[in-house]
């Protein structure tokens, strides 16, 4: 097994860190309400735009040889893939500053209630975003995590619990998902974008097509029941529990969610290995 140095283990830290303070975003109610929610908010900013400085060099390259043939799909998809998570992360770091309670509690630009709705709709997206790049990255993932519990235990052995966690993790994934309503929210981002621009003096947005809404909700979507939202217009998941109960909701809640698209990113990303190498060897062959 390979020897990896302090720095990865740290990385590796710091990621895991990262992944859990993000997915707690989803719910304003835990660890302390709307002031740890803003100020972990600006930590993982800070975190977040280290990694990329920090990174720069790779960035570098690989925009200088983005067309380049010889650059792998899985180089250039990994580079778009950063590109869109930078995007839509610099998105919700700078709308969550204009909807700042504890933090700017001043700043007051206008059209609050559409940032704080596109703040929500965005993240649902980065968190699926987040799910890919850890899909790619699984490879390494599962080595950090052997060199730190270095168990020994028949290959055999771990690949029936490999496959058995695989499929526990999308059926309960799948479930969460449902109960969430997870794909009605990402599918919530294009009614975001695609509201009428005009806007009345009450805040109310003009349009035939135009949604309604309401903290943390949108209305209008009479044929989908859903929860009702927290008393201070948060995210979803864990209602009507308080403290470390309703953060371990939320962790289960949004990690099972995560972990279908980690899934399906890595067999997917195994498959086009196995097919690339048939069609090297079958070109062998005929030379």
């Amino acid at each position: 097994m390979k020897r990896m140095n302090k720095i990865t283990y740290v990385k590796f830290g710091i990621d895991i860190l990262m992944a859990i303070t993000f997915v707690l975003f989803f719910n304003k109610q835990v660890l302390g309400g709307l002031t740890f929610h803003e100020i972990a908010g600006i930590a993982i900013a800070v975190v977040f735009f280290t990694h990329l400085m920090v990174n720069w060099r790779w960035i570098k390259n690989v925009t200088l040889k983005l067309f380049d043939r010889k650059l792998s799909f899985k180089t250039k998809f990994g580079y778009l893939l950063n590109l869109l998570l930078l995007i839509s992360m610099a998105f919700i770091i700078t709308s969550g500053i204009f909807i700042s309670r504890v933090v700017f509690p001043n700043i007051n630009i206008g059209e609050e209630q559409w940032f704080k709705i596109s703040h929500m709709s965005i993240s649902y997206l980065v968190l699926i975003l987040v799910a890919v790049h850890i899909g790619l990255h699984w490879k390494w993932v599962i080595n950090v995590f052997n060199n730190i519990i270095k168990v020994k235990t028949h290959k055999p052995i771990l690949g029936i619990i490999a496959k058995v966690a695989t499929i526990a993790l999308l059926v309960f994934g799948g479930y969460q998902m449902y109960s969430s309503n997870f794909i009605i929210q990402v599918q919530r981002i294009t009614k975001v974008f695609n509201v009428s621009s005009s806007q009345t003096a009450d805040g109310d947005f003009k349009g035939r097509e135009r949604p309604n809404f309401s903290e943390g909700n949108f209305k209008g979507d009479e044929d989908h029941a859903e929860r009702p939202a927290s008393p201070e217009g948060g995210f979803r998941g864990g209602e009507g529990h308080t403290g470390i109960s309703n953060a371990i909701d939320v962790m289960i809640t949004y990690f099972s969610i995560m972990s279908v698209f980690i899934i399906i990113v890595y067999y997917l990303g195994k498959l086009r290995t196995k097919r690339n190498r048939k069609t090297v060897s079958l070109k062998r062959r005929r030379v």
